[in-house]
């Protein structure tokens, strides 16, 4: 005759419980896998609209005072122009206008994501996006000194979780929008835009 033994309750729950701690551990991966994934694409999304600015002022080629002015709103080194969340520009779409004009209210609603929505909800762009383009050299298109335009492009948005505190960083784009500087994500690019032409 066979002796048969089959497991006890206590090894069985002592096995539903390795199961368990097991699962929890793979939920918790699954969940940061997540959040990566989803700071990826913010930090995709947010260098193509840096680009898409940049590729916007290389065509403009801003080189005299008054051209900078109109995308940073003054001719002086440091003077900012801010669109995207949270700003009232007073842009409405379909956009209107031409050159600088019409390069910013583009960018606004690219920066708000209207470029992918699912019926009146925009999906596009990073969460809370703004955008910043600042003069950093003006233009001197005169001799003997003849020099080009300096931007820097930024776009700013929020991450998911906490990362390194940005409350003293020089780029000031985005700051004191989404709640803590340690969720202030931002992808910024300097461009040099011409060579203006000089003259006497």
């Amino acid at each position: 005759m066979l002796n048969v033994r089959g497991f006890t309750l206590l090894e069985v729950l002592i096995a539903i419980l390795i199961s368990a701690f097991g699962l929890l551990g793979l939920a918790g991966l699954m969940s940061r896998m997540q959040v990566a994934e989803t700071e990826g694409y913010q930090r995709s999304e947010a260098t193509a609209l840096v680009w898409d600015m940049s590729e916007r002022l290389y065509a403009a080629a801003p080189a005299t005072t008054a051209a900078a002015s109109a995308y940073t709103g003054a001719a002086t080194a440091g003077s900012t122009t801010t669109v995207g969340t949270g700003n009232s520009s007073g842009y409405t779409s379909p956009c209107t206008g031409t050159g600088a004009t019409l390069d910013l209210c583009e960018w606004n609603f690219a920066l708000l994501g209207a470029a992918e929505t699912r019926g009146s909800t925009k999906l596009g762009a990073a969460t809370g996006a703004v955008g910043c383009v600042t003069l950093v050299t003006p233009p001197v298109p005169v001799s003997p000194t003849c020099t080009p335009a300096t931007f820097r492009i930024t776009v700013a948005w929020q991450g998911l979780m906490d990362s390194a505190d940005q409350t003293g960083n020089a780029n000031t784009c985005g700051s004191a929008t989404f709640g803590t500087e340690k969720r202030r994500r931002m992808v910024s690019q300097l461009i040099t835009v011409g060579t203006p032409a000089c003259t006497n």
